[in-house]
């Protein structure tokens, strides 16, 4: 017993200690808040705020496997426990499973009914504080966890979104979990008048004139709520914030259709500041009075609005669209616009772009839109006065797999494209967009063209390239024009990339601080 006791608490320690960590990563407003504090976070700190959701599922994944070894272990406690209170007399678990039977005494087994196995385990499972609260937070845990994966966010969100919530049902049976105070032990009274590694060899004699006495067993109080509390407080803020924001009037001033299946939505909020590369949360009462989505600002801070790009690609951005009225053909009025929440904006790694002098970005399909936010903020500096900008240098890759989407941005390269070459500043901007669903065969009919001027497809200077980069030619020739810099990689796209281009980070900075770096940061939301 002694044993299993310890293998169910020390994971119960590390429990608590885990879910006092699980709510922090996701209090977003506090992290955007210490982000963009200079004086609290560096610039390497604000890149490790950056990973806060792989952190929040490291911390999530902990916490299975403790509660995991932490139910196994007391399932042998309780077997253990209500087996004592039907045990023949004379061992010394009968004994003390007895105490407590009889007036002044104190009981050190939880168990006081006299129902063996395993009717009795299912007894305490289900009518015991402990045992009922460990059964409704291990199946929210659950839940929680196998709605989580990648298949079910990308595939049924609202199922993730809305079983997520039941974190709430976990936190509140956590902090009662231990009220029933079933895990019991010696006061320190009774240990300096008995002392259990001399008095357990005779305990058929407690009690009696010059043997040891009977002792005495108090329950330990529940410890969870003091780890939790903070966390919790702290996230109920988080909470009342974002519902303040929400309450704000946003009106849609523009909605623009876009080909392969994208919208645009200009937006305008009072008092509403955003920098590059950030990102807010958007509700659509018409669609859902419940579901918030993350979208990448694709707006300036120039601008005097702000604006999202919604890839059609489930049933409510489905809804969001007819909402909209994008299904229909005639003109849609403004004031017949679905009303929009918003939440935010809230910061990325994206927004440390104007930190280096030299930056690579690369999105993949509609992993663009946090560059379109940069490249535009670029285009307004130039336009006006671009001498106290840092960036000197950007390379941009775009990898999509059909022409269709290169359309709704092209426009916008365009614009840089000439500023650039109007300025004499042409080798600022390095752009390469790629067809990743073709091959050079499939290509084939355009290659007649690519001598000429423009590009067929983008229309753009630069002509469009067909597979996949090789990264790492991409990042040697990089390193070899920019000795000893500190290169800034930021990507907005999946995670197979990702990994590429961590790699190619890695391997292609110098050991020595004053040689080449490439710095990796990811977008996360």
């Amino acid at each position: 017993l002694q044993r299993a006791l310890a293998l169910a608490r020390a994971p119960a320690a590390c429990l608590n200690f885990n879910c006092m960590l699980i709510l922090l990563p996701v209090c977003r407003n506090l992290l955007s808040f210490l982000r963009g504090s200079s004086a609290c976070c560096s610039t390497r700190i604000r890149r490790q705020l950056d990973r806060n959701l792989t952190f929040h599922k490291m911390v999530a994944w902990m916490i299975a496997l403790h509660t995991a070894i932490h139910t196994i272990a007391h399932l042998f406690n309780v077997e253990w426990s209500v087996q004592a209170r039907v045990e023949e007399k004379g061992t010394l678990a009968a004994a003390l499973s007895s105490l407590g039977d009889k007036p002044h005494e104190s009981y050190v087994n939880f168990f006081r009914r006299t129902i063996g196995n395993p009717v009795g385990g299912l007894y305490v499972a289900f009518t015991y504080l402990a045992g009922l609260t460990g059964v409704i937070i291990t199946l929210a845990l659950i839940l929680i966890i196998t709605s989580s994966t990648k298949t079910i966010r990308r595939s049924y969100f609202e199922v993730f979104w809305y079983t997520h919530h039941l974190f709430v049902v976990f936190f509140i049976g956590l902090v009662i979990h231990g009220a029933g105070r079933i895990v019991r032990g010696q006061t320190a009274e009774s240990l300096a008048e008995h002392n259990p590694e001399i008095c357990y060899k005779n305990f058929t004699h407690w009690g009696k004139e010059g043997a040891c006495p009977i002792p005495q067993f108090s329950g330990n109080p529940p410890m969870t709520w003091k780890w939790v509390v903070g966390p919790m407080f702290l996230y109920l803020c988080e909470r009342l914030v974002r519902f303040w924001r929400s309450q704000q009037k946003v009106v849609i001033t523009k909605v623009v259709i876009h080909p392969f299946k994208t919208i645009e939505l200009q937006m305008m909020k009072k008092g509403f500041r955003m920098e590059v590369g950030q990102y807010i949360f958007v509700k659509c009462p018409a669609v859902s009075k419940l579901e918030w989505h993350p979208f990448t600002l694709t707006s300036a801070p120039e601008e005097d609005y702000f604006s999202i790009h919604v890839r059609i690609v489930g049933d409510w951005t489905e809804g969001l669209f007819n909402a909209c009225g994008c299904d229909k053909q005639e003109f849609q009025e403004a004031w017949k616009l679905p009303k929009i929440a918003v939440d935010g904006p809230f910061g990325t790694a994206s927004e440390d772009v104007f930190s280096y002098e030299t930056v690579m970005l690369v999105g993949a399909g509609i992993g663009v839109t946090p560059f379109a936010s940069v490249l535009k903020s670029v285009w307004y500096k130039y336009c006006h006065d671009a001498t106290n900008l840092k960036l000197k240098k950007i390379y941009f890759y775009w990898l999509c797999r059909d022409t269709h989407a290169f359309e709704w941005f092209a426009d916008l390269l365009q614009s840089l494209e000439a500023q650039m070459q109007e300025r004499n500043n042409a080798d600022f901007l390095s752009y390469n967009i790629y067809l990743t669903g073709w091959d050079e065969t499939q290509a084939t009919h355009f290659v007649v063209h690519h001598e000429e001027e423009k590009d067929v497809i983008t229309g753009l200077k630069q002509k469009t390239l067909y597979g996949r980069p090789n990264w790492e030619n991409e990042f040697k020739t990089i390193a070899e024009r920019h000795p000893g810099s500190r290169i800034g990689v930021f990507l907005c796209g999946p995670e197979g990339l990702a990994d590429t281009l961590n790699k190619q980070s890695i391997s292609n900075s110098e050991a020595d601080p004053r040689g080449v770096h490439f710095i990796f940061n990811k977008e996360n939301f």
